[in-house]
Protein backbone atom coordinates (compact mmCIF):
# COMPACT_ATOMS: atom_id res chain seq x y z
CA UNK A 1 0.00 0.00 0.00
CA UNK A 2 1.45 3.49 -0.75
CA UNK A 3 2.33 5.97 1.52
CA UNK A 4 0.02 8.24 0.55
CA UNK A 5 -3.13 5.55 0.38
CA UNK A 6 -2.28 4.95 3.90
CA UNK A 7 -2.39 8.31 4.99
CA UNK A 8 -5.71 8.75 3.33
CA UNK A 9 -6.98 5.72 5.33
CA UNK A 10 -5.98 6.91 8.80
CA UNK A 11 -6.67 3.60 10.15
CA UNK A 12 -6.65 3.40 13.62
CA UNK A 13 -5.73 0.19 15.43
CA UNK A 14 -7.75 0.92 18.78
CA UNK A 15 -7.55 -1.01 21.63
CA UNK A 16 -9.31 -1.17 24.66
CA UNK A 17 -9.99 1.71 27.12
CA UNK A 18 -10.08 4.53 24.33
CA UNK A 19 -12.61 6.51 23.95
CA UNK A 20 -13.53 8.98 21.07
CA UNK A 21 -15.68 12.27 21.42
CA UNK A 22 -16.43 14.34 18.52
CA UNK A 23 -17.66 17.73 19.13
CA UNK A 24 -17.46 20.67 16.69
CA UNK A 25 -16.33 17.87 14.31
CA UNK A 26 -12.90 17.48 16.56
CA UNK A 27 -11.77 13.70 17.99
CA UNK A 28 -10.59 13.87 21.21
CA UNK A 29 -9.90 10.97 24.09
CA UNK A 30 -10.90 10.64 27.84
CA UNK A 31 -10.84 8.14 29.62
CA UNK A 32 -13.14 5.12 29.72
CA UNK A 33 -13.85 5.38 33.16
CA UNK A 34 -15.42 8.47 32.59
CA UNK A 35 -18.00 7.02 29.73
CA UNK A 36 -19.65 4.70 32.85
CA UNK A 37 -20.60 7.30 34.84
CA UNK A 38 -24.16 7.92 35.63
CA UNK A 39 -24.12 10.99 33.27
CA UNK A 40 -22.51 8.32 30.85
CA UNK A 41 -25.01 5.39 30.41
CA UNK A 42 -24.27 3.35 27.30
CA UNK A 43 -26.94 4.06 24.61
CA UNK A 44 -26.18 1.03 22.56
CA UNK A 45 -23.28 -0.99 21.15
CA UNK A 46 -22.64 -1.96 17.49
CA UNK A 47 -21.64 -5.90 16.62
CA UNK A 48 -20.77 -6.43 13.07
CA UNK A 49 -19.76 -9.59 11.00
CA UNK A 50 -19.99 -12.40 13.38
CA UNK A 51 -20.38 -14.94 10.15
CA UNK A 52 -22.20 -17.62 12.04
CA UNK A 53 -20.81 -20.84 9.82
CA UNK A 54 -18.13 -20.08 9.03
CA UNK A 55 -15.27 -22.42 10.23
CA UNK A 56 -11.92 -21.82 8.02
CA UNK A 57 -8.50 -21.51 9.77
CA UNK A 58 -8.94 -17.90 10.21
CA UNK A 59 -11.57 -18.66 12.70
CA UNK A 60 -12.55 -21.88 13.29
CA UNK A 61 -14.51 -20.76 15.91
CA UNK A 62 -17.09 -18.21 15.28
CA UNK A 63 -19.75 -18.86 17.60
CA UNK A 64 -16.76 -18.94 20.59
CA UNK A 65 -15.81 -15.73 19.40
CA UNK A 66 -19.40 -14.13 19.32
CA UNK A 67 -20.17 -15.93 22.54
CA UNK A 68 -17.08 -14.02 24.03
CA UNK A 69 -18.51 -10.83 22.73
CA UNK A 70 -21.64 -11.21 24.12
CA UNK A 71 -20.46 -11.95 28.12
CA UNK A 72 -18.10 -9.10 27.99
CA UNK A 73 -20.87 -6.67 26.98
CA UNK A 74 -23.30 -8.31 29.43
CA UNK A 75 -20.87 -7.82 32.05
CA UNK A 76 -20.23 -4.20 31.74
CA UNK A 77 -21.24 -1.90 34.80
CA UNK A 78 -24.95 -0.50 32.81
CA UNK A 79 -26.16 -2.49 30.16
CA UNK A 80 -26.60 -0.59 26.91
CA UNK A 81 -30.68 0.32 26.15
CA UNK A 82 -30.24 -1.67 22.64
CA UNK A 83 -28.06 -3.11 20.20
CA UNK A 84 -27.38 -2.56 16.54
CA UNK A 85 -25.68 -5.15 14.30
CA UNK A 86 -24.52 -4.12 11.24
CA UNK A 87 -24.74 -7.21 8.92
CA UNK A 88 -23.11 -10.46 7.84
CA UNK A 89 -24.78 -12.03 10.96
CA UNK A 90 -24.32 -15.72 9.01
CA UNK A 91 -21.72 -16.53 6.35
CA UNK A 92 -23.80 -18.45 3.80
CA UNK A 93 -27.22 -17.14 4.47
CA UNK A 94 -28.33 -20.54 5.60
CA UNK A 95 -31.67 -21.22 8.23
CA UNK A 96 -29.87 -23.09 10.39
CA UNK A 97 -26.80 -20.50 10.75
CA UNK A 98 -29.05 -18.07 11.27
CA UNK A 99 -31.13 -19.82 13.89
CA UNK A 100 -27.92 -20.21 15.83
CA UNK A 101 -27.22 -16.35 15.47
CA UNK A 102 -30.34 -15.77 16.83
CA UNK A 103 -30.53 -17.82 19.48
CA UNK A 104 -26.91 -16.25 20.77
CA UNK A 105 -27.32 -12.70 19.91
CA UNK A 106 -31.25 -13.59 22.33
CA UNK A 107 -28.53 -13.51 25.53
CA UNK A 108 -28.07 -9.71 25.21
CA UNK A 109 -29.24 -8.23 28.19
CA UNK A 110 -30.96 -5.20 25.95
CA UNK A 111 -34.25 -5.04 25.30
CA UNK A 112 -33.90 -4.26 21.78
CA UNK A 113 -32.17 -5.36 18.76
CA UNK A 114 -31.64 -3.74 15.51
CA UNK A 115 -30.31 -5.98 12.45
CA UNK A 116 -28.87 -4.30 8.73
CA UNK A 117 -28.29 -7.26 6.29
CA UNK A 118 -24.86 -7.80 4.84
CA UNK A 119 -24.27 -9.15 1.85
CA UNK A 120 -23.56 -12.65 3.42
CA UNK A 121 -26.89 -12.03 4.49
CA UNK A 122 -28.59 -11.92 1.34
CA UNK A 123 -26.92 -14.48 -0.75
CA UNK A 124 -30.19 -15.76 -1.86
CA UNK A 125 -31.01 -12.83 -3.68
CA UNK A 126 -34.34 -11.68 -1.69
CA UNK A 127 -32.95 -12.59 1.53
CA UNK A 128 -35.63 -14.28 2.47
CA UNK A 129 -34.15 -15.98 6.08
CA UNK A 130 -33.04 -12.65 7.18
CA UNK A 131 -35.83 -10.92 6.82
CA UNK A 132 -37.98 -13.79 8.30
CA UNK A 133 -36.10 -13.14 11.55
CA UNK A 134 -34.87 -9.31 10.79
CA UNK A 135 -37.58 -7.44 8.66
CA UNK A 136 -40.14 -6.52 11.46
CA UNK A 137 -38.87 -3.41 12.10
CA UNK A 138 -38.69 -2.10 8.28
CA UNK A 139 -41.75 -3.93 7.03
CA UNK A 140 -39.18 -5.97 5.18
CA UNK A 141 -37.58 -2.86 3.54
CA UNK A 142 -34.57 -3.45 5.21
CA UNK A 143 -34.29 0.72 6.21
CA UNK A 144 -36.34 2.30 8.77
CA UNK A 145 -35.39 5.05 11.14
CA UNK A 146 -36.23 5.41 14.86
CA UNK A 147 -35.37 7.91 17.88
CA UNK A 148 -33.41 6.79 21.14
CA UNK A 149 -32.85 9.57 23.76
CA UNK A 150 -33.30 11.97 21.16
CA UNK A 151 -31.28 10.90 19.14
CA UNK A 152 -32.65 9.89 15.39
CA UNK A 153 -31.34 6.39 13.92
CA UNK A 154 -31.28 5.67 10.03
CA UNK A 155 -30.74 2.32 9.09
CA UNK A 156 -29.71 1.99 5.50
CA UNK A 157 -29.45 -1.46 3.50
CA UNK A 158 -26.32 -1.12 0.57
CA UNK A 159 -26.01 -4.72 -0.29
CA UNK A 160 -29.07 -5.49 -2.51
CA UNK A 161 -27.64 -4.15 -5.64
CA UNK A 162 -24.05 -3.34 -6.10
CA UNK A 163 -22.49 -0.52 -8.44
CA UNK A 164 -19.04 -1.31 -10.42
CA UNK A 165 -15.95 -2.77 -8.45
CA UNK A 166 -18.78 -4.37 -6.11
CA UNK A 167 -19.46 -0.87 -4.27
CA UNK A 168 -22.87 -0.85 -2.33
CA UNK A 169 -26.01 0.74 -3.53
CA UNK A 170 -28.89 2.11 -1.96
CA UNK A 171 -30.54 2.87 -4.94
CA UNK A 172 -33.10 5.36 -5.86
CA UNK A 173 -36.33 4.39 -3.95
CA UNK A 174 -34.46 4.10 -1.22
CA UNK A 175 -32.39 7.09 -1.66
CA UNK A 176 -35.63 9.66 -1.95
CA UNK A 177 -37.09 7.88 1.51
CA UNK A 178 -33.64 8.94 2.83
CA UNK A 179 -33.86 11.70 2.19
CA UNK A 180 -37.37 12.34 3.33
CA UNK A 181 -36.84 11.12 6.24
CA UNK A 182 -34.27 13.46 7.67
CA UNK A 183 -35.81 16.55 5.85
CA UNK A 184 -38.28 17.71 8.98
CA UNK A 185 -35.16 16.79 11.10
CA UNK A 186 -33.55 20.21 13.50
CA UNK A 187 -30.05 20.69 12.38
CA UNK A 188 -29.62 20.45 16.04
CA UNK A 189 -30.72 16.60 16.56
CA UNK A 190 -27.96 14.38 16.65
CA UNK A 191 -27.76 11.66 13.69
CA UNK A 192 -26.78 8.39 13.59
CA UNK A 193 -26.89 6.18 10.64
CA UNK A 194 -25.38 2.46 10.05
CA UNK A 195 -25.31 0.23 7.37
CA UNK A 196 -23.45 -2.94 6.58
CA UNK A 197 -20.60 -1.47 3.74
CA UNK A 198 -18.82 1.94 4.25
CA UNK A 199 -20.71 4.69 3.24
CA UNK A 200 -17.87 6.35 2.35
CA UNK A 201 -15.34 5.48 0.10
CA UNK A 202 -12.28 3.67 1.94
CA UNK A 203 -10.61 1.76 -1.24
CA UNK A 204 -12.81 1.36 -4.48
CA UNK A 205 -10.76 -1.37 -6.20
CA UNK A 206 -12.18 -3.82 -3.30
CA UNK A 207 -15.58 -1.86 -3.57
CA UNK A 208 -15.13 -1.00 0.06
CA UNK A 209 -17.33 1.93 -0.22
CA UNK A 210 -21.22 3.16 -1.44
CA UNK A 211 -21.50 4.51 -4.78
CA UNK A 212 -24.28 7.01 -3.49
CA UNK A 213 -21.69 8.17 -0.79
CA UNK A 214 -21.27 11.78 -1.91
CA UNK A 215 -25.18 11.95 -1.31
CA UNK A 216 -24.87 10.58 1.26
CA UNK A 217 -22.30 12.53 3.04
CA UNK A 218 -24.40 15.89 1.38
CA UNK A 219 -27.56 15.39 3.11
CA UNK A 220 -26.06 14.60 6.85
CA UNK A 221 -23.86 17.84 6.11
CA UNK A 222 -26.20 20.36 7.86
CA UNK A 223 -26.68 18.48 11.02
CA UNK A 224 -24.19 19.65 13.94
CA UNK A 225 -23.13 15.84 14.64
CA UNK A 226 -23.41 12.94 12.81
CA UNK A 227 -22.49 9.20 13.40
CA UNK A 228 -22.13 7.02 10.87
CA UNK A 229 -21.41 3.43 11.55
CA UNK A 230 -20.62 0.09 9.14
CA UNK A 231 -19.30 -3.37 9.26
CA UNK A 232 -17.87 -5.16 6.13
CA UNK A 233 -14.06 -4.26 6.29
CA UNK A 234 -13.53 -5.99 9.70
CA UNK A 235 -11.41 -3.40 10.79
CA UNK A 236 -11.04 -0.05 12.38
CA UNK A 237 -11.04 3.12 9.97
CA UNK A 238 -12.17 6.63 10.64
CA UNK A 239 -12.73 9.46 9.04
CA UNK A 240 -14.02 13.06 10.10
CA UNK A 241 -16.13 15.29 7.78
CA UNK A 242 -16.97 18.60 9.42
CA UNK A 243 -19.39 17.55 11.92
CA UNK A 244 -19.90 13.90 10.39
CA UNK A 245 -17.67 10.70 12.05
CA UNK A 246 -17.40 8.01 9.92
CA UNK A 247 -16.42 5.12 11.48
CA UNK A 248 -16.13 1.49 10.63
CA UNK A 249 -16.18 -1.48 13.14
CA UNK A 250 -13.98 -4.67 13.75
CA UNK A 251 -15.70 -8.16 13.24
CA UNK A 252 -16.48 -11.15 15.68
CA UNK A 253 -15.44 -13.24 13.73
CA UNK A 254 -12.18 -12.68 11.64
CA UNK A 255 -9.80 -10.00 10.67
CA UNK A 256 -9.39 -8.89 6.75
CA UNK A 257 -6.22 -7.27 5.68
CA UNK A 258 -5.56 -3.42 5.34
CA UNK A 259 -6.94 -2.16 1.91
CA UNK A 260 -4.27 -2.89 -0.82
CA UNK A 261 -2.24 -4.90 1.18
CA UNK A 262 -2.23 -8.30 -0.97
CA UNK A 263 -4.87 -9.73 -4.11
CA UNK A 264 -7.76 -8.69 -2.02
CA UNK A 265 -10.43 -8.56 0.79
CA UNK A 266 -11.07 -11.95 2.48
CA UNK A 267 -10.30 -13.75 5.83
CA UNK A 268 -6.54 -13.04 7.45
CA UNK A 269 -5.08 -15.77 9.49
CA UNK A 270 -3.20 -14.36 12.36
CA UNK A 271 -1.55 -16.23 14.81
CA UNK A 272 -4.38 -17.16 17.40
CA UNK A 273 -2.67 -15.42 20.58
CA UNK A 274 -3.41 -12.46 18.43
CA UNK A 275 -7.01 -13.05 17.03
CA UNK A 276 -8.84 -11.81 20.08
CA UNK A 277 -6.77 -8.38 20.05
CA UNK A 278 -8.30 -8.24 15.98
CA UNK A 279 -11.68 -8.96 17.19
CA UNK A 280 -14.07 -6.41 19.40
CA UNK A 281 -17.24 -4.09 19.71
CA UNK A 282 -18.10 -0.56 19.34
CA UNK A 283 -20.11 0.79 22.81
CA UNK A 284 -21.75 4.35 22.09
CA UNK A 285 -22.47 6.84 25.14
CA UNK A 286 -24.75 9.67 24.93
CA UNK A 287 -23.43 12.50 27.39
CA UNK A 288 -25.06 15.78 26.82
CA UNK A 289 -26.04 15.67 23.55
CA UNK A 290 -22.76 14.55 22.14
CA UNK A 291 -22.26 10.69 21.20
CA UNK A 292 -18.80 9.14 22.02
CA UNK A 293 -17.54 6.14 20.71
CA UNK A 294 -14.89 3.55 22.19
CA UNK A 295 -14.17 0.39 20.82
CA UNK A 296 -12.86 -2.81 22.93
CA UNK A 297 -11.61 -5.87 21.94
CA UNK A 298 -11.88 -9.34 22.68
CA UNK A 299 -8.14 -9.30 24.06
Amino acid sequence: MTQNRRDALKCLGVGAGTLFTLSGGILSTVDMAEAMTAAGTPLFVQISDSHIGFNKEANPDVIGTLNGTIDMINALPRAPAFAIHTGDVTHLSKAAEFDTASQLLSRLKVSEMHVVPGEHDVTDGPGTEFFARFGKASNNRGYYSFDAQGVHFVALVNVMNFKPNGLGALGDDQLAWFTDDLAGRSASQPIVVFAHMPLWTIYEPWGWGTGEGEQIAALLRRFGSVTVLNGHIHQIVQKVEGNILFHTARSTAFPQPLAGDGPGPGPMVVPAAQLPGMLGVTLAVSRKKKLSLTDTTLA
